[in-house]
């Protein structure tokens, strides 16, 4: 499977052009080419970011009253043994990207068997002592060109590649953290990112439940999404460590989380060329498995700033939504509970972009253009659609701007099946097939995808050419019997399938908390023949009734008994 994908690589001419330099780059205003100012270069780039957003924060005002989470208990550190760490060395991925040592994941999978026993020893100690290993907290960068000049640093994105053995031990603390904070409720509902069994499926689920019911009740729902920059970089390690102990993360974990956010040191690498080794003084540990909690932690309180606003969180993803049938008051209550949002932000190091930072009045209400909201003084931008989790909004709603954004990537992936048709047998187009186009036709389809079929009618189409394709057929031979042949459903059927897995969730379930209190079972709880049914809503606006919360309830209603009694969701698959 590997060549085959390095095959492809080639023939799409993608190969590893991130990690190709130019022979020059502008390094303070002065060009160079010599590789070691050049690799100094990236590295100070990217660690002066946290400190120079932080040193630009002023400071207005007291912080906002929160309810502040206190627990009483305290976390346990119990030990590890063998077998816990082979469990957690095997769940990793075996890539081949070395760290600062030269280890790859595939190596240690290859040898962990000779030396479990040690490294359990040396994961004890650590977690009986309160250190974290200094040789685990070396990290290198390697810059990945995005877009842009490629001679500016700017254009670049440092990836960070930790100690291997580091990843094992941040895995098995990381593993009773969050044990800890689930049985002690710490974190609240409206966080859906970096937690199991949630997805930005479901903070889009809530998101579009709130404005729908909004525009199906006839009032106004006003959405603003912030944009903070560089979040996991700027993150406060005094800050962090207080919050944690609040949570009851005290004593030797305390300690634990303080060693491994300390004395923490990177170097970049630009082809051969390692820069200076540097010291890193804030944020979490990019490409580390603890850091993403240690972030939704951090934010976590945010949740409790305002009773008026819904916050809808993935990680830094932040959007905030109020509702009224008065938009002119609607505008002043959401700016005064912006300006108390951006003062917390202010006093937790995070800094709010507000360039990028924009506003959606939602609904075919009228009201005036001259609509406004500021925070600051900084007038924000009102514009009529917006990509959120990777799904383009729109102000009415309407699925089109996003279905023509998945339309162009697929014609894209269409280009490069086409390509390479002649070259690569049908299993490996199929392979490709599930990759590069059903990938983007399925992502939170659940939530765009029940719009009208003539909305949807072009994915299709471009869906048939694909499977032509894949069969090596012409263009004029018949699709359905190619869907069959394949096993692919099309993609109304793809639509039906997701809507009723998460039917089939709600049903039992197993829906974090605010999705599954969208769906509400009939009050007799069965219909006659027994088969659990759920309530469905009579509706007015075609937006609400094409939502998940009405649509999905019509999908599962009409499923067969069989499979709404089904003990496993593989009978959906």
């Amino acid at each position: 499977m590997k060549n085959m994908w390095t095959v492809l690589n080639n023939i799409v001419n993608k190969g590893t052009k991130g990690l190709e330099y130019p022979n020059n780059f502008q390094i303070q205003n002065t060009t160079t080419s010599d590789i070691k100012q050049i690799a100094n270069g990236f590295n100070d780039f990217v660690l002066d970011v946290g400190p120079g957003l932080a040193k630009e924060i002023v400071k207005t005002g007291h912080p906002p009253k929160t309810k502040t989470i206190n627990v009483a208990n305290s976390m346990f550190m119990r030990g590890v043994d063998e077998k816990e760490i082979m469990d957690v060395v095997t769940s990793f991925n075996s890539k081949k990207s070395t760290d600062c040592d030269g280890i790859d994941m595939h190596l240690i999978k290859d040898i962990f068997g000779c030396i479990v026993k040690p490294f359990t020893y040396i994961c004890n100690l650590s977690l009986q002592s309160g250190l974290f290993p200094d040789k685990m907290k070396i990290a290198k960068v390697v810059q990945i060109y995005k877009a842009g000049d490629k001679h500016l640093l700017t254009n670049y994105r440092p990836i960070s590649l930790l100690p291997q053995f580091s990843k094992i031990l941040e895995q098995i603390f990381y593993n009773r953290l969050y044990d800890f904070i689930i049985k002690s409720n710490v974190l609240y509902e409206q966080q859906y990112g970096f937690r199991p069994k949630r997805t930005t499926t479901h903070a889009l689920m809530e998101f579009i439940d709130t404005v729908t019911t909004a525009i199906e009740n006839k009032k106004y729902a006003v959405g603003v999404f912030l944009d903070l920059k560089k979040a996991f970089d700027t993150v406060d390690h005094s800050l962090l460590l207080n919050k944690l102990c609040t949570y009851g993360v005290r004593g030797l974990a305390l300690s634990w989380v303080n060693s491994y956010l300390t004395n923490r040191k990177q170097f970049t690498q630009i082809n051969a060329m390692e820069s200076e080794l540097k010291p890193v003084v804030c944020g979490v540990p990019q490409g580390s498995v603890l850091g993403p909690l240690l972030f939704i932690l951090y934010i976590n309180e945010i949740c409790a700033i305002s009773k008026s606003l819904k916050i809808i969180l993935f990680a830094d993803d932040t959007n905030l939504l109020c509702c009224g049938s008065n938009l002119e008051q609607l505008l002043n209550e959401l700016e005064n509970e912006l300006n108390n949002l951006k003062t917390w932000f202010d006093h937790n190091k995070l800094t709010l972009n507000l360039s990028k930072t924009k506003f959606i009045i939602f609904g075919n209400r009228t009201y005036s253009t001259n609509s406004k909201l500021t925070i600051n003084n900084t007038e924000l931008d009102r514009v009529s659609e917006i990509k959120f989790l990777g799904v383009i909004i729109h102000h009415k709603l309407s699925w089109i701007p996003h279905i023509t954004h998945i339309k162009g990537k697929i014609s894209k992936s269409l280009a490069i099946l086409y390509k390479v048709k002649d070259l690569i047998n049908q299993t490996s187009l199929y392979t490709l097939y599930c990759s590069i186009i059903l990938l983007y036709m399925t992502y939170c389809v659940e939530v765009w995808g029940n719009t009208y079929k003539t909305h949807t009618y072009p994915i299709y189409i471009l869906q048939k050419r694909a499977i032509r394709i894949i069969n090596k057929a012409t263009s004029r031979e018949p699709s359905n019997p190619l869907f069959i042949k394949l096993n692919i459903l099309k993609f109304k059927d793809l639509v039906d399938l997701r809507t009723a897995q998460t039917m089939y969730k709600a049903a039992n379930k197993s829906l974090p908390h605010n999705i599954q209190n969208l769906f509400q079972i009939r009050p007799n709880t069965h219909d006659l023949r027994g088969i659990l049914m759920f309530s469905k809503s009579v509706v007015r606006t075609n937006v609400k009734y094409q939502s998940i919360t009405v649509r999905g309830v019509s999908v599962w209603n009409t499923c067969t008994d069989e499979i709404k009694t089904s003990t496993s969701i593989q009978k959906f698959t």
